[in-house]
């Protein structure tokens, strides 16, 4: 099988690019930076470099494979609308397109759990449970992508879409580097009473995952499936695992949530009114997701795709410590 990866210079994309040379897939890469990719290349995969916003590029990179794996998107909470449904919506609604008209089986698009977020805890949330309003732009921009890839089931593509809950491993930039950062800096504080439990996802079992989607049989597709390690835990544990294995002292002061959220909104109006709109360092979102329950029913992934996580999430977490140990060493 010969198959495309969008975003392979950032974490997951990489990640999943690596694990498909390994299974022996003849694997096609697309990324903005050629330097994030020079090890995938030295493995084997086909770099080609380039924006996927321009529809003609697109369709170079589906010509002549069966699947693609859609890793590629705009992350976070900060930034315009404009931004993130370019990102998002624009570039799947491409990556669609030139899927047809290359005559590609299978789309596998990798989606978001933001999609639930509404600043409320939720425990074995079911994949048809969305919130009434999307609370930011990232996760009404990545449904509305979800509604692009399953769109093109009537015209005959295959698609999935899975929802990984916070992926970690060697190479996640996204979860701990803030938090590493802001306990350096003394400001990182423990938000409500620390014992919410979330959800985490190994960067193998969600190898496994997507792998299992690329060869799924026809049962499941055109479904979206929650992925993640399917053990919830206490966040404010494993936040201070990670900074014990880095030689940083743990999270132990508290603040009240109702006092972190005010903070927040205050930040973000500040930072909307400063000149280049900054982006705050606390987020109204980001203190319901620190304080909250937050977990996702798997069982629709372990039916259909027969996904089954094996890799704990200590072992993840030491994996992405001896990593960023490795980067930050000196």
């Amino acid at each position: 099988m010969k198959i495309l990866v969008t975003g392979a210079s950032g974490f997951i994309g990489s990640r999943f690019a690596r694990h498909a040379l390994e299974q022996g897939l003849q694997v096609r890469i697309n990324g903005r930076r050629a330097d994030a990719v020079t090890a995938l290349c030295a493995q084997g995969a086909e770099f080609i470099q380039g924006d996927l916003s321009e529809p003609a590029l697109v369709e170079q990179l589906c010509r002549g494979v069966d699947a693609v794996v859609h890793c590629a998107g705009a992350v976070g909470v900060w930034g315009t609308y404009a931004h993130f449904h370019q990102a998002n919506v624009t570039v799947t609604e491409n990556v669609v397109e030139a899927c047809l008209k290359q005559k590609v089986r299978r789309l596998v698009h990798l989606s978001s759990p933001s999609v639930y977020f509404d600043g409320k805890a939720h425990v074995g949330l079911r994949e048809e449970q969305l919130p009434k309003r999307f609370s930011d732009h990232y996760g009404k921009t990545k449904f509305l992508a979800e509604q692009q890839v399953f769109a093109a089931q009537e015209f005959g593509l295959e698609v999935l879409a899975l929802r990984p809950r916070f992926v970690t491993g060697a190479g996640d930039t996204s979860i701990f580097p803030r938090l590493i950062n802001m306990q350096r800096k003394g400001r990182l504080s423990i938000i409500g009473n620390g014992l919410n439990k979330v959800d985490f996802t190994s960067i193998h079992n969600l190898n496994h995952a997507l792998m299992n989607a690329l060869q799924a049989g026809e049962a499941a597709l055109g479904q979206v499936y929650n992925i993640s390690n399917g053990a919830p835990v206490p966040l404010w544990d494993v936040v201070n695992y990670v900074l014990r294995q880095l030689d940083l002292p743990p999270v132990t002061r508290h603040l009240p949530y109702g006092l972190a959220y005010s903070a927040a909104a205050i930040n973000e109006g500040l930072c909307t009114l400063l000149p280049g709109r900054p982006e705050p360092t606390l987020f109204r979102l980001g203190v319901a997701v620190m304080a909250k329950d937050f977990s996702l029913d798997i069982s629709r992934a372990r039916q259909y795709l027969g996904y089954e996580p094996t890799t704990s999430l200590w072992t993840a977490l030491d994996e992405f410590c001896a990593w960023w140990q490795a980067q930050h060493r000196g």
